[in-house]
Order: C-alpha cells, then structure tokens, then sequence
C-alpha cells in the first residue's frame, strides 16, 4: 500500500514535473549510502547482511506528509524514531567494521526518506511542485520486516535480496 502510494507520486512527478530519476528505484527508506562493491563478493556481502538482520527487530515506520531538499528533491518525510536511529547507526556502525565502508555523509545527521522528486526535477518544477505537496497531507505506519539489498545495474536500482529482521524487541519477550 505505502509502495503503491509512493510509485503513484514518483509517476506524478514524472508527467507533471518531467522529473523521471526516482522512477529508477522501489520506494525505499536508505540506511546506508550507495557504495562500489564487487559483485564477485557479493556473497560475503550477503551473508554478512543476514547475520545483521538476524539479530535486529521489525522497524515500525510513521511517514508523514511530504518534506524537501531544496532545491531539487522532494520526499515522503519518515519519523525519526529511536529503533529506525538505532538500526540505520548500528547497520551503518557494521558496514564499517567488517568491510570498512564509511558513510561520506557521516557527519550529517541521518534523514530518513522516501524520495518522490528526484535530482533531475529543475528548480522552476521544484518550486511548483513544493508549493503542491508541501501542506499536502499522507500519514501511513507500517512495521518493515526485512532489509533490502539495492543494486544498481547501470540504469537503475533493484531489490536484489531481503534479508528478515529476526530479533526480538522487548515487548515481545512479556
């Protein structure tokens, strides 16, 4: 329901903001930054990404309503919630130690998003379409069960293989 939604926005901002580029991805929330990985690894990779997400929880996820970096991407806005600060910090804590790969964007606090309006909207686009979906109201909430790998293939960005959030919260354990 909430990728339905997001695909319907993404194809709005494609015919009414010739704005294509997030067309080129599943409706995603992004833990880590993209990285060059060698797909011949991909394996060691995988199996690392299992055993993270054996031992965290489903995230509850809140979106609500739209939200924006001007002056080129609007995005479904994400709560930044405790258990979403914790996995994106934990996952992104893993990645480092294991394969050494380090967040550039590190030092900025983590945004949590949906994106709906991507790079390529122009900024005459942006400005009209920011005046549309800025007060436009969307509220969804929903558990994620998995982690998702994304690998772009040259053109765009594919789910490749999930990965189930197999912790247990402490709510669970009473």
């Amino acid at each position: 329901m909430v990728q339905d939604y997001a695909n319907a926005v993404k194809q709005v901002f494609a015919t009414e903001y010739d704005s294509r580029a997030a067309l080129r991805s599943p409706p995603h929330i992004t833990l880590q930054a993209p990285f060059e990985w060698n797909l011949e690894e991909q394996p060691q990779l995988s199996q690392a990404l299992a055993e993270f997400a054996q031992g965290q929880v489903p995230v509850p996820i809140q979106l609500k309503g739209f939200g924006a970096f001007p002056p080129r991407v609007i995005y479904l806005h994400i709560e930044r919630t405790p258990i979403l600060l914790a996995s994106q910090k934990a996952l992104a804590d893993e990645l480092e130690r294991r394969f050494e790969i380090c967040d550039p964007r590190k030092a900025r606090p983590f945004r949590p998003h949906m994106t709906v309006g991507f790079r390529d909207l122009k900024r005459e686009n942006f400005r009209r379409a920011w005046a549309k979906f800025e007060a436009q109201s969307v509220e969804f909430e929903f558990t994620v069960p998995n982690l998702t790998l994304l690998l772009h293939d040259g053109k765009r960005w594919n789910a490749v293989e999930d990965f189930p959030l197999l912790g247990r919260s402490l709510d669970s354990e009473s």
